[in-house]
């Protein structure tokens, strides 16, 4: 099929449009957490926002590739979510947007590319999925552990490191303040379940 009369393109350019609108505010959510003293949560938005990124050059680069004479104008029509920049909800309605991309629009797209036989871009949006999936299920862990208080304590022992000099130690709650080099809780690695 013709990449220029394709509806990949035109998912390709809604793709590109969306994970670039994500990374934007996967930054603003990092800045309300390193704000409200999260310095952890804010690393794991940041590299969220950093793989986003990485995923507009990928598909940008596959729309370019694609393209016969480049520098074509894509027009689309899209929404695009805007949500509080408080951690408290937006780590969970977070988790909704990369359930969303992962489980609907990423392998909906896929699956028109695989149609039109743009194998290359098919197996690209699918990986993409698989990422936003595993970003849903960081975030509603995230979410639930900040909602109900239990970030940085658990009813089991859980090795807790801190992320700014790596000290570590095994036991139920946490620290206010690393032992060693006296950062805040904020710094604490949150153990993954």
């Amino acid at each position: 099929m013709d990449f220029s009369q394709s509806k990949t393109k035109e998912c390709l350019a809604r793709a590109f449009a969306g994970v670039c609108q994500d990374g934007a505010r996967y930054q603003f959510i990092s800045k309300s957490a390193l704000s409200e003293g999260y310095s952890y949560i804010a690393d794991q938005l940041k590299t969220i926002a950093k793989n986003k990124m990485a995923h507009a050059s990928v598909l940008y680069n596959l729309m370019l590739k694609n393209m016969e004479d480049g520098g074509d104008n894509v027009t689309i029509e899209a929404g695009y979510p805007f949500e509080s920049q408080l951690l408290r909800t937006s780590l969970q309605d977070s988790s909704e947007i990369e359930k969303n991309e992962g489980k609907n629009i990423f392998p909906h797209f896929a699956k028109i590319a695989q149609d039109e036989g743009f194998e290359e871009i098919e197996n690209a949006l699918t990986l993409i999925s698989e990422v936003n999936i595993r970003n849903a299920e960081k975030l509603a862990f995230l979410a639930q552990k900040f909602d109900d208080g239990t970030l940085y304590s658990d009813d089991k022992i859980n090795t807790w490191t801190c992320s700014n000099c790596g000290h570590s130690e095994e036991k139920k709650e946490a620290w206010d303040k690393c032992p060693l080099c006296s950062y805040p809780q904020g710094y604490v690695v949150i153990p993954e379940e």
